[in-house]
């Protein structure tokens, strides 16, 4: 993949796209997201959550949502200021306590300690092809159900048209 084919998948400028696209290519290759079929899908959902490879930490304000996060036991945020500690972080937007252990055992980094590690490039891509590889979201994408796909990563449909939009185009990139 180029850094200009990554750009049209993610809606990435030039620059973010070519500072990615080493730690994506590695990623996807780590978590087998490895036919055109599973990369379009992969790359149009980390475009839309990152907003084109540019949030890497969740914005925060905080919204009446994001003070939700304070005490959520499914987000395994028990601990006062887990909620804005453990915010979203990385290409999918890794949130909470015990995702941030769960991703942090897996890439062998100590996310609970230092959750800011989530926000850097190679750990940004890593985690998100392993949420990916987790949630079975290749099975789906061989299919090409996108729906599927963006509840899995979503909890909803929130941004699915633009998302939908990202995907097609990726699938023309990509062949």
């Amino acid at each position: 993949m180029t850094p200009l084919e990554l750009t049209r998948c993610t809606g990435a400028t030039l620059a973010r796209a070519e500072a990615f696209l080493p730690h994506i290519d590695a990623a996807m290759a780590e978590f087998g997201i490895d036919t055109p079929a599973r990369q379009a899908a992969f790359l149009s959902q980390v475009g839309h959550e990152s907003g084109g490879l540019r949030w890497l930490t969740e914005l925060w304000g905080p919204t009446p949502a994001q003070e939700r996060y304070e005490g959520r036991k499914d987000l395994g945020n028990t601990e006062a200021g887990d909620g804005y500690k453990y915010r979203g972080r990385g290409l999918l937007q890794t949130t909470g306590r015990y995702n941030y252990m769960q991703t942090g055992e897996a890439l062998g980094l100590d996310l609970l300690a230092a959750p800011e590690l989530l926000a850097q490039h190679e750990a940004a891509a890593r985690s998100a092809a392993w949420y990916w590889q987790t949630h079975n979201l290749n099975a789906p994408a061989d299919i090409g159900d996108y729906v599927v796909i963006t509840k899995k990563i979503n909890g909803g449909l929130n941004g699915y048209a633009e998302r939908l939009a990202l995907y097609e185009l990726a699938q023309q990139v990509l062949g």
